[in-house]
């Protein structure tokens, strides 16, 4: 752990906090011409079926899909939170790692606020996570080894991260929301260099099976949090024909949207630490369509 460089992490969070509530100009509205979403995040956009939507539909599209991506950030932090309550409980209160996972914390708590106030500016009715994504959610954080959650959460992370840096450039996205994201890139940068580094107690002195481990244990955390964002309920909710057929169609291809954009940064986390092998890219093809 680089003592120095978490040290001045800490006193930045300490001294320069960025909050929610004065760093977003809540009271503006959306504006003509102005998007919910990138194109690249939009579920259907790139389709053929998009075009036959008119124009309210494709709001709405969007609309909801970005309530529903920062509702799987917020539900996805509280459950980190739960774990670095235990986590911190290992630790005194002097050791630099406790010290900066308060304050992570203090930011994660803000971020899920921030989240909530986000959705109900956008008058947005998020479809909660289903069972399979509570039981295990849960499970690993209450139960599975330190690394191993750890690494789950990085995972998670580094995707909140390319979102939040693709809203903040894009120059047509609703000012709220690129507001919400530059917040969030700039603190959730300071918890991805903190958890890299952390991690390397682990991976630096794990061999080959460990290392394969990981690598799984990532793509699966990125699996599971992508599978969050695009919901049949959203195609019935803004009156698309067939929101059935419409689903699928738009799952599959969102999928391959993602692979494209969105898996750089954990690629290239999983290449530091040699965690891909014959099996672990094969793993990655099959289940993320990874270019691996």
């Amino acid at each position: 752990m680089e003592t120095l460089a978490i040290e001045r992490l800490i006193r930045i969070s300490r001294e320069k906090p960025l909050l929610p509530e004065v760093f977003v100009p809540w009271h503006k509205t959306i504006e003509a011409g102005e998007v919910y979403l990138p194109n690249q995040f939009i579920s259907l956009h790139g389709l053929p079926a998009y075009d036959k939507l008119n124009e309210m539909q494709k709001q709405e599209l969007a609309r909801h899909e970005v309530v529903q991506v920062m509702y799987s950030y917020a539900w996805s932090e509280s459950l980190f939170c739960l774990f670095m309550n235990r986590y911190l409980l290992t630790l005194t209160p002097d050791h630099i790692e406790h010290r900066f996972l308060l304050r992570e914390l203090i930011e994660e708590f803000r971020h899920q606020d921030m989240f909530s106030m986000a959705i109900e500016k956008l008058e947005g009715k998020p479809i909660p996570a289903g069972w399979h994504h509570r039981f295990w959610g849960r499970i690993t954080v209450k139960f599975m080894p330190h690394s191993w959650v750890f690494i789950s959460a990085l995972a998670v992370e580094q995707i909140a991260d390319i979102y939040g840096k693709e809203m903040r450039r894009d120059p047509q996205v609703y000012s709220v929301l690129q507001k919400v994201s530059e917040l969030h890139h700039i603190e959730e940068g300071r918890h991805i260099y903190f958890t890299e580094n952390l991690l390397k107690r682990y991976t630096d002195k794990a061999g080959i099976l460990k290392r394969s481990w990981y690598s799984c244990i990532m793509a699966l955390n990125i699996h599971f949090m992508r599978t969050l964002y695009v919901k049949q309920e959203i195609f019935e909710r803004i009156g698309a024909e067939n929101p059935g057929k419409l689903y699928k169609a738009a799952r599959k291809h969102y999928h391959r949207k993602f692979s494209e954009v969105c898996l750089e940064s954990a690629i290239d986390y999983v290449k530091s630490f040699n965690g891909f092998n014959r099996f672990t890219r094969f793993f990655w093809r099959a289940l993320l369509e990874a270019p691996v």
